[in-house]
Protein backbone atom coordinates (compact mmCIF):
# COMPACT_ATOMS: atom_id res chain seq x y z
CA UNK A 1 0.00 0.00 0.00
CA UNK A 2 1.37 3.43 -1.06
CA UNK A 3 2.48 5.42 1.90
CA UNK A 4 1.03 9.19 1.65
CA UNK A 5 2.86 12.88 2.09
CA UNK A 6 1.33 13.03 5.17
CA UNK A 7 2.35 9.60 6.59
CA UNK A 8 5.74 10.78 5.11
CA UNK A 9 5.51 14.09 7.24
CA UNK A 10 5.09 12.98 10.81
CA UNK A 11 7.61 9.91 9.83
CA UNK A 12 11.03 10.28 12.23
CA UNK A 13 13.10 12.66 10.36
CA UNK A 14 10.15 13.85 8.02
CA UNK A 15 8.66 17.40 7.34
CA UNK A 16 7.07 17.62 10.93
CA UNK A 17 10.52 17.05 12.85
CA UNK A 18 12.22 19.44 11.29
CA UNK A 19 9.35 21.91 11.90
CA UNK A 20 9.41 20.67 15.39
CA UNK A 21 13.48 21.45 15.59
CA UNK A 22 13.04 24.64 14.54
CA UNK A 23 10.72 25.63 16.85
CA UNK A 24 13.44 24.61 19.78
CA UNK A 25 15.73 26.11 18.22
CA UNK A 26 13.72 29.65 18.88
CA UNK A 27 12.54 28.79 22.51
CA UNK A 28 16.27 27.61 23.39
CA UNK A 29 17.69 30.69 21.97
CA UNK A 30 14.97 32.90 24.00
CA UNK A 31 14.07 30.95 27.45
CA UNK A 32 17.84 30.13 27.59
CA UNK A 33 18.79 34.16 28.68
CA UNK A 34 17.59 32.35 32.22
CA UNK A 35 21.45 30.59 31.73
CA UNK A 36 23.49 33.56 30.55
CA UNK A 37 22.04 36.55 31.79
CA UNK A 38 23.63 36.48 35.69
CA UNK A 39 27.13 36.26 33.64
CA UNK A 40 26.50 39.46 32.61
CA UNK A 41 25.48 41.89 35.37
CA UNK A 42 27.56 39.73 37.73
CA UNK A 43 29.60 42.70 37.75
CA UNK A 44 27.15 45.20 38.32
CA UNK A 45 25.67 43.20 41.07
CA UNK A 46 28.70 42.54 43.07
CA UNK A 47 29.25 46.63 43.26
CA UNK A 48 25.61 47.06 44.57
CA UNK A 49 25.81 44.63 47.21
CA UNK A 50 29.37 44.96 48.22
CA UNK A 51 30.31 41.79 48.20
CA UNK A 52 33.49 39.62 47.13
CA UNK A 53 33.82 37.71 44.05
CA UNK A 54 33.33 34.56 45.36
CA UNK A 55 29.98 35.69 47.01
CA UNK A 56 29.25 37.64 43.70
CA UNK A 57 29.30 34.50 41.94
CA UNK A 58 26.86 32.51 44.13
CA UNK A 59 23.71 33.53 41.75
CA UNK A 60 24.98 32.41 39.07
CA UNK A 61 25.55 29.19 41.07
CA UNK A 62 21.62 28.92 42.26
CA UNK A 63 20.85 29.27 38.71
CA UNK A 64 22.95 25.97 37.91
CA UNK A 65 21.03 24.34 40.68
CA UNK A 66 17.52 25.72 39.76
CA UNK A 67 18.64 24.41 36.08
CA UNK A 68 20.07 20.88 37.39
CA UNK A 69 16.66 20.36 39.07
CA UNK A 70 14.59 21.14 35.89
CA UNK A 71 16.59 19.01 33.73
CA UNK A 72 15.71 16.04 36.05
CA UNK A 73 12.32 17.16 36.88
CA UNK A 74 11.10 18.64 33.60
CA UNK A 75 12.55 15.38 31.61
CA UNK A 76 10.39 13.21 33.73
CA UNK A 77 7.32 14.67 32.88
CA UNK A 78 8.24 14.86 29.40
CA UNK A 79 8.79 10.75 29.40
CA UNK A 80 5.18 10.75 30.58
CA UNK A 81 3.31 13.59 28.94
CA UNK A 82 4.80 15.25 26.42
CA UNK A 83 6.91 18.68 26.25
CA UNK A 84 4.28 21.15 25.50
CA UNK A 85 2.66 21.41 29.21
CA UNK A 86 5.51 20.54 31.31
CA UNK A 87 7.26 23.30 29.11
CA UNK A 88 4.92 26.44 29.51
CA UNK A 89 4.51 25.92 33.17
CA UNK A 90 8.56 25.81 33.05
CA UNK A 91 8.12 29.24 31.18
CA UNK A 92 6.13 30.94 33.63
CA UNK A 93 9.06 30.09 36.47
CA UNK A 94 11.42 31.44 34.03
CA UNK A 95 9.63 35.15 33.45
CA UNK A 96 8.78 35.18 37.44
CA UNK A 97 12.46 34.46 38.34
CA UNK A 98 13.55 37.85 36.33
CA UNK A 99 10.68 39.78 37.74
CA UNK A 100 11.51 38.75 41.20
CA UNK A 101 15.50 39.29 40.38
CA UNK A 102 15.30 43.08 39.26
CA UNK A 103 13.48 43.74 43.04
CA UNK A 104 16.49 41.49 44.72
CA UNK A 105 17.47 43.49 47.70
CA UNK A 106 21.02 41.16 48.92
CA UNK A 107 22.73 38.83 46.66
CA UNK A 108 20.75 35.88 48.50
CA UNK A 109 17.57 37.09 47.37
CA UNK A 110 18.72 37.43 43.68
CA UNK A 111 20.35 34.04 44.12
CA UNK A 112 17.02 32.75 44.95
CA UNK A 113 15.36 34.16 42.11
CA UNK A 114 18.05 32.53 40.15
CA UNK A 115 17.29 29.00 41.07
CA UNK A 116 13.80 30.14 39.87
CA UNK A 117 14.88 31.41 36.42
CA UNK A 118 16.85 28.57 36.44
CA UNK A 119 14.59 26.03 36.74
CA UNK A 120 12.55 27.49 33.98
CA UNK A 121 15.23 27.99 31.39
CA UNK A 122 15.91 24.02 31.91
CA UNK A 123 13.11 23.22 29.93
CA UNK A 124 14.46 24.26 26.83
CA UNK A 125 17.59 22.35 26.90
CA UNK A 126 18.00 18.65 28.52
CA UNK A 127 13.91 18.20 28.27
CA UNK A 128 13.78 19.41 24.47
CA UNK A 129 17.00 17.61 23.14
CA UNK A 130 14.98 14.23 24.56
CA UNK A 131 11.72 15.06 23.11
CA UNK A 132 13.69 15.61 19.57
CA UNK A 133 15.78 13.06 19.85
CA UNK A 134 12.48 10.74 19.64
CA UNK A 135 11.71 12.56 16.35
CA UNK A 136 14.91 11.65 14.53
CA UNK A 137 16.85 8.14 13.31
CA UNK A 138 19.19 9.26 10.52
CA UNK A 139 20.00 12.60 11.39
CA UNK A 140 19.53 12.26 15.44
CA UNK A 141 23.17 13.64 15.69
CA UNK A 142 22.95 16.99 13.78
CA UNK A 143 19.06 17.03 15.19
CA UNK A 144 20.04 17.11 19.21
CA UNK A 145 22.74 19.34 18.71
CA UNK A 146 20.53 21.95 17.20
CA UNK A 147 18.28 21.31 19.49
CA UNK A 148 21.16 22.07 22.12
CA UNK A 149 22.55 25.41 20.15
CA UNK A 150 19.73 27.68 20.91
CA UNK A 151 21.37 27.70 24.06
CA UNK A 152 24.48 29.11 22.99
CA UNK A 153 23.00 31.40 20.02
CA UNK A 154 21.16 32.57 23.40
CA UNK A 155 24.71 33.17 24.87
CA UNK A 156 26.18 34.69 21.80
CA UNK A 157 23.21 37.59 20.65
CA UNK A 158 21.68 38.24 24.31
CA UNK A 159 25.28 39.88 26.29
CA UNK A 160 24.71 42.65 23.52
CA UNK A 161 20.99 43.52 24.49
CA UNK A 162 21.20 42.93 28.27
CA UNK A 163 24.67 45.34 28.10
CA UNK A 164 22.36 47.70 25.99
CA UNK A 165 19.75 47.36 28.44
CA UNK A 166 22.21 48.13 31.89
CA UNK A 167 23.44 51.24 29.58
CA UNK A 168 19.92 52.52 29.50
CA UNK A 169 18.58 52.14 33.02
CA UNK A 170 20.48 49.44 35.04
CA UNK A 171 20.52 45.65 35.51
CA UNK A 172 17.34 45.92 37.34
CA UNK A 173 15.48 47.94 34.53
CA UNK A 174 16.98 44.99 31.85
CA UNK A 175 15.97 41.84 34.25
CA UNK A 176 12.25 42.76 34.29
CA UNK A 177 12.54 43.43 30.71
CA UNK A 178 14.17 40.05 29.95
CA UNK A 179 11.16 38.88 32.57
CA UNK A 180 8.33 40.31 30.29
CA UNK A 181 9.58 39.23 27.13
CA UNK A 182 9.87 35.83 27.81
CA UNK A 183 6.53 35.51 28.85
CA UNK A 184 4.69 37.23 26.01
CA UNK A 185 6.91 35.28 23.15
CA UNK A 186 7.28 32.09 24.73
CA UNK A 187 4.31 30.82 25.86
CA UNK A 188 2.12 31.13 22.55
CA UNK A 189 5.15 28.93 21.18
CA UNK A 190 4.52 26.22 23.72
CA UNK A 191 1.15 25.51 22.26
CA UNK A 192 2.63 24.51 18.87
CA UNK A 193 4.75 21.22 20.19
CA UNK A 194 1.67 19.52 20.87
CA UNK A 195 1.57 16.13 19.34
CA UNK A 196 3.04 13.13 20.08
CA UNK A 197 6.99 11.64 18.90
CA UNK A 198 6.54 9.12 15.97
CA UNK A 199 8.68 6.73 18.38
CA UNK A 200 5.43 6.29 20.50
CA UNK A 201 2.96 6.67 17.15
CA UNK A 202 1.28 3.38 15.56
CA UNK A 203 2.04 2.56 12.21
CA UNK A 204 5.51 3.95 12.72
CA UNK A 205 7.44 2.37 9.85
CA UNK A 206 11.20 3.20 10.35
CA UNK A 207 12.59 1.07 13.64
CA UNK A 208 14.76 2.59 15.57
CA UNK A 209 19.16 1.48 15.05
CA UNK A 210 20.40 -1.31 17.63
CA UNK A 211 21.82 0.13 20.65
CA UNK A 212 25.63 0.00 21.51
CA UNK A 213 26.78 -2.34 24.22
CA UNK A 214 29.39 -0.99 27.25
CA UNK A 215 30.98 -4.42 28.59
CA UNK A 216 30.60 -4.91 31.81
CA UNK A 217 28.96 -2.01 32.20
CA UNK A 218 24.90 -1.90 33.71
CA UNK A 219 22.43 1.08 32.76
CA UNK A 220 23.25 1.93 36.58
CA UNK A 221 27.08 2.15 36.49
CA UNK A 222 27.41 3.53 32.57
CA UNK A 223 25.06 6.41 34.39
CA UNK A 224 26.78 6.85 36.75
CA UNK A 225 29.79 7.13 35.01
CA UNK A 226 28.26 9.70 32.75
CA UNK A 227 27.43 11.90 35.57
CA UNK A 228 31.41 12.05 36.72
CA UNK A 229 32.21 12.53 33.09
CA UNK A 230 30.04 15.47 33.31
CA UNK A 231 30.82 17.03 35.94
CA UNK A 232 34.64 16.61 34.75
CA UNK A 233 34.04 18.77 31.73
CA UNK A 234 31.67 21.54 32.87
CA UNK A 235 33.99 22.00 35.65
CA UNK A 236 37.14 23.25 33.09
CA UNK A 237 34.06 24.49 30.86
CA UNK A 238 33.35 26.79 33.36
CA UNK A 239 36.15 28.76 33.97
CA UNK A 240 35.97 30.73 30.89
CA UNK A 241 31.99 31.44 30.21
CA UNK A 242 31.32 32.66 33.85
CA UNK A 243 34.39 34.62 34.70
CA UNK A 244 35.76 36.03 31.41
CA UNK A 245 33.70 38.90 31.65
CA UNK A 246 35.11 39.34 34.89
CA UNK A 247 38.94 38.71 33.96
CA UNK A 248 38.70 41.25 31.13
CA UNK A 249 37.10 43.72 34.06
CA UNK A 250 40.35 42.73 35.98
CA UNK A 251 42.82 43.17 33.42
CA UNK A 252 41.61 46.74 32.44
CA UNK A 253 39.64 45.85 29.22
CA UNK A 254 35.84 46.52 30.83
CA UNK A 255 32.88 45.55 30.27
CA UNK A 256 32.00 46.01 26.99
CA UNK A 257 35.02 43.75 25.53
CA UNK A 258 34.51 40.96 28.22
CA UNK A 259 30.88 40.71 26.91
CA UNK A 260 31.95 40.73 23.37
CA UNK A 261 34.69 37.90 24.11
CA UNK A 262 31.73 35.56 25.93
CA UNK A 263 29.66 36.21 22.23
CA UNK A 264 32.53 35.03 20.39
CA UNK A 265 33.31 32.08 22.64
CA UNK A 266 28.94 31.33 22.28
CA UNK A 267 28.94 32.19 18.61
CA UNK A 268 31.91 29.62 18.13
CA UNK A 269 30.23 27.00 20.01
CA UNK A 270 27.42 27.02 17.63
CA UNK A 271 29.30 26.49 15.04
CA UNK A 272 31.10 23.72 16.91
CA UNK A 273 27.94 22.23 18.49
CA UNK A 274 26.65 21.82 14.56
CA UNK A 275 29.51 20.42 13.69
CA UNK A 276 29.83 17.81 16.17
CA UNK A 277 26.32 16.81 15.27
CA UNK A 278 27.18 15.70 11.96
CA UNK A 279 30.40 13.76 13.40
CA UNK A 280 28.20 11.89 15.85
CA UNK A 281 26.09 11.00 13.19
CA UNK A 282 29.16 9.15 11.54
CA UNK A 283 31.29 8.09 14.62
CA UNK A 284 28.82 7.89 17.44
CA UNK A 285 28.65 10.50 20.83
CA UNK A 286 31.39 8.81 23.10
CA UNK A 287 33.99 9.50 20.18
CA UNK A 288 32.78 13.14 19.55
CA UNK A 289 32.94 14.00 23.39
CA UNK A 290 36.18 12.39 23.42
CA UNK A 291 37.23 14.49 20.37
CA UNK A 292 35.54 17.85 22.72
CA UNK A 293 37.02 17.34 25.65
CA UNK A 294 40.51 16.78 24.43
CA UNK A 295 40.52 19.93 21.97
CA UNK A 296 38.69 21.92 25.40
CA UNK A 297 41.40 20.83 27.73
CA UNK A 298 44.14 22.62 24.78
CA UNK A 299 42.11 25.57 24.78
CA UNK A 300 42.00 26.19 28.19
CA UNK A 301 46.02 25.75 28.42
CA UNK A 302 46.20 28.66 25.90
CA UNK A 303 44.19 31.13 28.50
CA UNK A 304 47.16 31.09 30.72
CA UNK A 305 49.96 32.60 28.75
CA UNK A 306 48.30 34.53 26.47
CA UNK A 307 46.24 37.40 28.31
CA UNK A 308 46.42 40.48 25.80
CA UNK A 309 43.45 41.80 24.37
CA UNK A 310 44.07 40.57 20.78
CA UNK A 311 45.24 37.16 22.22
CA UNK A 312 42.46 36.78 24.52
CA UNK A 313 39.62 37.42 21.61
CA UNK A 314 41.57 34.84 19.63
CA UNK A 315 41.73 32.20 22.41
CA UNK A 316 38.37 32.59 23.21
CA UNK A 317 37.05 31.51 19.81
CA UNK A 318 39.57 28.26 19.93
CA UNK A 319 38.00 27.60 23.23
CA UNK A 320 34.41 28.00 21.53
CA UNK A 321 35.16 26.02 18.52
CA UNK A 322 36.73 23.26 20.71
CA UNK A 323 34.03 22.49 22.89
CA UNK A 324 30.65 23.51 21.82
CA UNK A 325 29.58 19.38 20.80
CA UNK A 326 30.21 17.96 24.49
CA UNK A 327 27.09 18.70 26.65
CA UNK A 328 24.67 17.75 23.49
CA UNK A 329 26.86 14.20 22.88
CA UNK A 330 25.87 13.14 26.31
CA UNK A 331 21.84 13.09 25.02
CA UNK A 332 23.41 10.96 21.86
CA UNK A 333 24.98 8.85 24.49
CA UNK A 334 22.31 7.88 26.53
CA UNK A 335 20.33 7.31 23.54
CA UNK A 336 23.01 5.03 22.32
CA UNK A 337 23.29 2.92 25.07
CA UNK A 338 20.56 3.31 27.48
CA UNK A 339 16.35 2.55 27.04
CA UNK A 340 14.98 4.84 25.21
CA UNK A 341 11.60 5.03 26.84
CA UNK A 342 13.42 6.71 30.13
CA UNK A 343 14.95 9.17 27.81
CA UNK A 344 14.13 12.30 29.28
CA UNK A 345 14.99 11.11 32.63
CA UNK A 346 17.98 10.27 32.47
CA UNK A 347 19.31 12.47 29.80
CA UNK A 348 18.02 14.95 32.60
CA UNK A 349 20.32 13.62 35.47
CA UNK A 350 23.50 13.49 33.02
CA UNK A 351 22.67 17.28 31.97
CA UNK A 352 22.05 17.73 36.02
CA UNK A 353 25.66 16.52 36.72
CA UNK A 354 27.08 18.45 33.69
CA UNK A 355 24.88 21.84 34.84
CA UNK A 356 26.41 21.23 38.83
CA UNK A 357 29.70 20.83 37.16
CA UNK A 358 29.51 24.58 36.28
CA UNK A 359 28.09 25.68 39.16
CA UNK A 360 30.92 23.87 41.29
CA UNK A 361 33.40 25.67 38.49
CA UNK A 362 31.94 28.90 39.01
CA UNK A 363 32.26 29.22 42.55
CA UNK A 364 34.95 27.38 42.89
CA UNK A 365 37.29 29.85 40.22
CA UNK A 366 35.80 32.45 42.10
CA UNK A 367 37.19 31.40 45.47
CA UNK A 368 40.74 30.63 43.58
CA UNK A 369 40.58 33.83 42.49
CA UNK A 370 40.03 35.04 45.91
CA UNK A 371 42.99 32.72 47.36
CA UNK A 372 45.43 33.71 44.65
CA UNK A 373 44.47 37.25 43.30
CA UNK A 374 44.49 35.96 39.71
CA UNK A 375 42.91 33.51 37.51
CA UNK A 376 46.51 31.45 36.67
CA UNK A 377 45.18 28.54 39.18
CA UNK A 378 41.84 28.88 38.46
CA UNK A 379 42.40 27.62 34.93
CA UNK A 380 44.99 25.21 36.03
CA UNK A 381 42.12 23.63 38.33
CA UNK A 382 39.76 23.66 35.09
CA UNK A 383 42.47 21.58 33.10
CA UNK A 384 42.54 19.08 36.16
CA UNK A 385 38.68 18.39 36.03
CA UNK A 386 38.70 18.19 32.18
CA UNK A 387 41.47 15.44 32.32
CA UNK A 388 38.89 13.18 34.10
CA UNK A 389 36.67 13.50 32.08
CA UNK A 390 38.93 12.43 29.28
CA UNK A 391 39.73 9.40 31.09
CA UNK A 392 36.01 8.45 31.80
CA UNK A 393 35.25 8.72 27.37
CA UNK A 394 38.59 6.43 27.24
CA UNK A 395 37.41 3.70 29.36
CA UNK A 396 34.03 3.61 28.35
CA UNK A 397 35.19 3.46 24.48
CA UNK A 398 37.20 0.56 25.20
CA UNK A 399 34.25 -1.31 26.72
CA UNK A 400 32.07 -0.47 23.90
CA UNK A 401 30.82 -3.31 21.80
CA UNK A 402 29.56 -2.68 18.49
CA UNK A 403 25.64 -3.37 18.09
CA UNK A 404 24.34 -5.89 15.59
CA UNK A 405 22.08 -3.76 12.94
CA UNK A 406 21.56 -5.08 9.60
CA UNK A 407 24.20 -3.55 6.93
CA UNK A 408 26.69 -3.00 9.47
CA UNK A 409 26.34 0.71 9.77
CA UNK A 410 24.50 2.17 12.88
CA UNK A 411 23.03 5.40 13.10
CA UNK A 412 23.92 7.57 16.05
Amino acid sequence: MATSATDTANQPDGRQSWYRLALCMVLGTIGSVGMWAIVVVLPAAQIEFGVNRADASIPYTATMVGFALGNVVIGRFVDRMGVAIPIAAAVVMLGSGFLLGAVASSVWLLAAAQVLAGFGAAATFGPMMADISRWFVRRRGIAVAAAASGNYIAGAIWPFFLQTGMEYDGWRFTYSAVGLFCLATMLPLTLLLRGRAPEFRPGNTLSAPPQRRAAGLSPRALQGLLIVAGLGCCVAMSMPQVHIVAYCVDLGFGLARGAEMLSLMLAAGIVSRLASGVIADRIGGVKTLLLGSVLQAIALMFYIPFDGLASLYIVSLIFGLSQGGIVPSYALIVREYLPPHEAGERIGIVIMATIVGMALGGWLSGFIYDLTGSYRAAFLNGIAWNMLNIAVMAFLLMRTRAPKGKGGVVPA
